[in-house]
């Protein structure tokens, strides 16, 4: 290995690792509801946040997919020395991110039970969720603003700070969710506040770094506004769906759950999903941390090192994906213990947690190529291979399971749709080299 090799591998991880930590971070938000929610409530609440928590992930997954696409084209005007071209693009994301947080904000109040009882939601559950979601509402520019910043960070070299960023918002959720769903016996609204006071930190430290590195701007031309809140949606909308594809898939199966298996079998996915979705979220912090060098090499033309940054990721998030399955099969016994789950439900997701991770390896290979071409403005690609997932999924939920077995084939229509999507991802890779 030449030193040239090793320090691109040095930038790559640089890059990479903190991004990766800040994803987890993104994800174990949920999780940490969940386990306090879990332990004080039961299955009931456990299943409220579960149902309810594809809302929060719109909301955020908005921030991640407008921040993205303002950062993205960031990076590709700087890595060609364009500095008034980039800075419309940060000044654009804002106001984007801004002005998407307040329709949000009211849609999101005015919709709150429409919205849960359409995931599935009703009675005792649709009046827990509807007490999370209305809280949760009042933070959404937090929320947003926060999520939406953080590419920025990183695509400006600040991958370590967005990593702290997050860390900081999380710390502040723990202690919260402790005091306020432990100590002073809030429930499930008191996990949201916590929640929306965490995500309100991570704005907050992320604003600060913007400002003191002179890169927090408002200032756009109007007449030039349309145009880059155009080009920045239009990437945006694959970062945005593929942050979301493991919420649909989670609307899906418990959509689909609750005839077939009833509260019992939204309880056992709840676990399963809080834990899994963690290790997609990593998966995704490889890609979206290396997009930074892909968008700048895609920039500058030169492809040589775009493939190698690539190939790199591919193999970072084959081995995470292989250290994350051997963890979560050693652990399976002990998952919905960790949630407060009863001894049945933490028995049937030991039993069934194997078949989801067969699927893991093949989301590597899926997140890296989905990222990569839309880091590289190949924006029709990212559409395919994000949506194409939830799309087979509900195709293959809707026959196999009253042909073959009812709620197991549930779980086993979203491994066959993802092992679908990872080859599809494939294809077009090699359709991609060999173009270029």
């Amino acid at each position: 290995m030449t030193m040239k090799q090793t320090r691109d591998i040095r930038i790559f991880f640089q890059y990479v690792i903190p991004s990766v930590l800040s994803f987890a971070l993104s994800g174990v938000y949920a999780i940490v509801d969940g386990f306090f929610i879990g332990n004080r409530i039961g299955d009931l609440g456990l299943s409220a946040v579960n149902i309810a928590y594809p809302i929060v992930a719109v909301i955020q997954a908005l921030g991640t997919g407008i921040g993205m696409g303002g950062a993205i084209y960031y990076s590709i005007y700087k890595a060609v020395e364009k500095e008034k071209q980039a800075k419309n693009y940060i000044a654009g994301a804002l106001w984007v991110l801004v002005i998407s947080s307040v329709l949000v904000t009211v849609l999101t109040f005015l919709l709150n039970g429409t919205l849960l009882r359409l995931l599935g939601a009703d009675g005792e559950l649709l009046a827990l969720g509807e007490e999370y979601i209305a809280v949760i509402a009042l933070g959404t520019s937090t929320q947003v603003i926060g999520t939406g910043l953080v590419p920025f960070i990183r695509n400006h070299g600040g991958s370590f700070y967005a990593m702290v960023s997050m860390i900081m918002g999380f710390a502040t959720n723990i202690v919260l969710d402790y005091l306020f769903v432990w100590i002073l016996g809030q429930g499930v609204s008191g996990a949201a506040w916590a929640t929306v006071i965490g995500q309100g930190v991570t704005m907050l430290t992320a604003l600060a770094w913007l400002l003191r590195k002179k890169q927090f701007t408002l200032s756009i031309p109007f007449s030039k506004f349309g145009n880059v809140a155009a080009s920045i949606l239009k990437i945006g909308i694959a970062p945005f769906g593929l942050t979301m594809s493991p919420n649909i898939s989670l609307i899906i199966i418990n959509r689909f759950s609750v005839s077939y298996g009833g509260e019992q079998a939204v309880a056992i996915y709840a676990c399963i999903a809080y834990a899994i979705c963690i290790v997609y979220l990593i998966l995704q912090g490889v890609g979206d941390g290396s997009q930074p060098l892909l968008s700048r090499y895609y920039g500058e033309g030169n492809y040589d090192k775009l493939k190698s940054t690539r190939k790199l990721a591919y193999v970072f998030a084959l081995f995470l994906s292989l250290i994350s399955c051997i963890i979560m099969y050693l652990t399976k016994g002990s998952l919905g213990a960790l949630f407060g789950a009863s001894n049945v439900v933490n028995a049937e997701i030991a039993k069934i947690l194997p078949v989801f991770l067969v699927s893991v390896p093949f989301v590597a290979v899926l997140r890296i190529t989905t990222a990569s071409f839309y880091a590289t403005e190949k924006n029709t690609f990212s559409y395919v291979l994000t949506f194409m997932e939830p799309l087979l999924m509900f195709v293959l939920i809707l026959i196999l399971p009253p042909l073959f077995g009812g709620q197991i084939m549930i779980w086993w229509s979203t491994v066959f749709a993802r092992i679908l999507s990872a080859v599809s991802a494939f294809i077009l890779k090699r359709h991609v080299d060999k173009r270029e």
